[in-house]
């Protein structure tokens, strides 16, 4: 450091340390590090909130599960699941990311360790997250689609199963770099910390984390908005045609009792019809949002993680911050859905915040 700076010195450039500071009339000049904007100040808030947010909502849900009896006799596993791969990405994923979005030249100072850490973390918990939606989604379609052959054991087991399936595939897409070959996670000479930029990798990663479980909850929600849309159509009302006078007699010992109905028709409505209805259409909704939320979040990541190093674009870095941020704010959004749509997760948590009388 110290022959860079006499090194500078003589040959009268600032040293690679110094900070420069542009003048009027263009000149550089060394001086002090310049201020954060009050654009940067605004938008640091908000992550830090963000983080926040995501952190303590989810970490809600936890108690919520273990407290209300009701969640006993379902397996909410899943949603234990991916409540627990989200608030890894609060306490984890996120802060740090945060840090290399405030570097320099967003230049990574925490050494090789901190940066497979970061990696690493984020890899395993973001897929994870994004596969715990697919589960969530296939444990809603089997629920209402095959509720018959899909009783309280075999949800149980298929639920464990699913849990082991996504937290395996995000350990093997997470080490897979480390496995095969595929590239390093830092640059020391950069001081760059991303996930590896091979080509290989970049197809098996983003497949494996978003595409595949993107195409598993499309053709979910196709299958139970296909069923639901032919189920309301068959338990809609029925018309029956009658003759234009229909006698009724009752009470044969009694005096004779006509009625007479003018309109030749006869409404009904199935019996448990509208039960079945509805839970079909809440269920519909809610992996329907979940979708949407999904793949707005995540969807402009991982179109641009696949595309630049494949054709070898340059991405601005601004909108590669803004890309990861919207896939990150994904974990903030799912409990929201979740409690949107199971009245017991609301009464839970309208529980936690009032005395009982």
């Amino acid at each position: 450091m110290e022959a860079a700076n006499l090194s500078a010195a003589a040959t009268g450039q600032p040293s690679p340390g110094a900070v420069v500071r542009s003048t009027p009339g263009g000149a550089a000049l060394p001086g002090r590090e310049p201020p954060f904007s009050v654009f940067t100040v605004l938008v640091v808030t908000l992550l830090v909130l963000l983080i926040a947010a995501t952190f303590l909502w989810n970490l809600l849900v936890l108690p919520t599960i273990l407290r209300v009896r009701a969640f006993y006799r379902v397996p909410h596993n899943l949603v234990a699941s991916t409540v627990v791969s989200d608030v890894l990405v609060a306490a984890l994923v996120m802060p740090l990311g945060l840090v290399s979005e405030l570097s320099a030249g967003r230049r990574w100072w925490l050494g090789r360790s901190l940066c497979h850490v970061w990696i690493s973390f984020d890899v395993l918990c973001c897929t994870a997250s994004i596969w715990n939606v697919a589960a969530v989604a296939l444990d809603r379609y089997w629920t209402i689609m095959r509720h018959l052959q899909y009783p309280l054991r075999t949800r149980r087991r298929a639920s464990a199963l699913m849990i082991a399936l996504t937290w395996a595939l995000s350990a093997l897409i997470t080490l897979a770099p480390l496995l095969f070959g595929w590239g390093e996670a830092y640059d020391a000479q950069l001081q760059s910390c991303q996930v590896s930029q091979e080509p290989s990798y970049i197809v098996f990663s983003t497949c494996g984390a978003f595409y595949l479980p993107l195409g598993v909850v499309l053709f979910v929600y196709w299958k139970i908005y296909k069923a639901a849309k032919f189920r309301f159509g068959r338990h809609r009302r029925a018309v029956l045609p009658l003759p234009a006078t229909v006698q009724v007699k009752e009470a044969p010992h009694e005096a004779e009792m006509v009625f007479k109905a003018r309109r030749p028709t006869l409404t009904f409505q199935e019996s448990g019809g509208s039960w079945r209805e509805r839970k079909e259409k809440r269920a519909a909704m809610m992996v329907g949002i979940l979708m949407g939320v999904f793949v707005l979040c995540w969807s402009p990541f991982f179109l641009t993680e696949l595309i630049s190093p494949l054709c070898t674009c340059s991405r601005p870095p601004i909108w590669k911050s803004i890309f990861l941020w919207l896939g990150y704010s994904n974990s903030f959004f799912n409990p929201l859905i979740y409690t949107a749509f199971n009245k017991n997760y609301s009464n839970a948590f309208k529980s936690l915040f009032t005395k009982r009388r």
